[in-house]
């Protein structure tokens, strides 16, 4: 492993289809030395009931999470339930990472307002905390409204906040175990993510909150050729406004020079970079569909995080 002081996780992304695809990529994680497992929410599994049913079979893991699962289409005390149940079902090895999401998300898949989502998210965390904490909630507010208790038997799943933006990086801060954050590079989590986050953290007297990176990753010989096939899955992200500031902090122009496509030393040489902006954790995802390529991307894993 590069660094002692970093973890590494394993993020299986967006496009699990099957629990048992989830099961394999959690076994081969676990083989390969990855200290955690991680699965997003978009068109395929749900990632809180996969989790749940692969935690007994990739015990050697010492954590399975969601990075993340958007708000929308959510209720806090539905979401507490799934959450503590995959608690339950993991041995408390469960992490909930979730986000506010993105307008064209809300309003476009759901068909939900995504007026003020800081002021909804803040509701919805306020929830979910009091959820975890004293197993009941009370809350009436201008977005959310929930009165219940949850009564599963786990230890309340650590939440991780999806943050980028500096109100919600403070409120992640003070309110959660800390952030998810995807397309930002070394530069933006050393200058933009990490003393945000971290100056609320110390102001709220809570623990060093954690920060997990997304990285994606193509170990290739053709780099040309694997840049290209990345660029239609990286298109979206310059236009969202949330990543749109996150690439204009790191300098790039296009969210697939994000990508750490090139040799093994390549890819190394800037993992390295990442360990040393101030994420806690490196949620490491393959960027290509290539078999050969994802081979050898798997091969550079096994010998780099072990």
């Amino acid at each position: 492993m590069t660094s002692s002081t970093v973890r590494w996780g394993y993020g299986a992304g967006t496009a699990v289809t099957s629990v048992q695809q989830a099961l394999a990529e959690a076994l081969w994680a676990e083989a390969a030395g990855f200290d955690s497992f991680w699965i997003s929410q978009m068109s395929g599994v749900d990632p809180i009931v996969a989790c749940a049913a692969i935690g007994e079979r990739a015990a050697g893991l010492t954590e399975m999470g969601t990075s993340v699962v958007p708000l929308t289409g959510r209720h806090p005390l539905a979401l507490a339930a799934s959450a503590a149940t995959a608690a339950s079902a993991t041995g408390n090895r469960f992490t909930l990472g979730i986000g506010p999401s993105h307008k064209i998300v809300a309003e476009g898949m759901y068909g939900e307002s995504f007026d003020r989502p800081f002021a909804r998210t803040a509701e919805f965390v306020h929830c979910l905390n009091a959820l975890f904490e004293t197993g009941s909630v009370q809350h009436g507010g201008d977005h959310i409204v929930a009165n219940g208790t949850l009564t599963v038997e786990a230890d309340p799943p650590p939440l991780l906040l999806a943050a980028l933006g500096p109100r919600m990086l403070a409120f992640a801060g003070a309110h959660a175990a800390g952030t998810s954050v995807g397309q930002c590079g070394p530069k933006t989590i050393a200058s933009h993510i990490a003393p945000l986050i971290r100056e609320a953290a110390a102001e709220a007297g809570r623990p060093d909150p954690r920060i997990v990176a997304l990285v994606n990753i193509c170990v290739t010989s053709d780099r040309h050729g694997a840049i290209e096939a990345a660029r239609p899955g990286s298109a979206m992200y310059g236009s969202l406004p949330s990543y749109r500031r996150m690439l204009d902090i790191e300098g790039v122009d296009d969210a697939v020079d994000l990508v750490l496509i090139g040799s093994p030393d390549e890819v190394g040489d800037r993992l390295g970079q990442y360990v040393e902006s101030g994420a806690t954790d490196l949620r490491v995802g393959i960027a290509t569909q290539d078999p050969q390529d994802r081979a050898a991307t798997k091969s550079f894993l096994e010998s780099f995080v072990a």
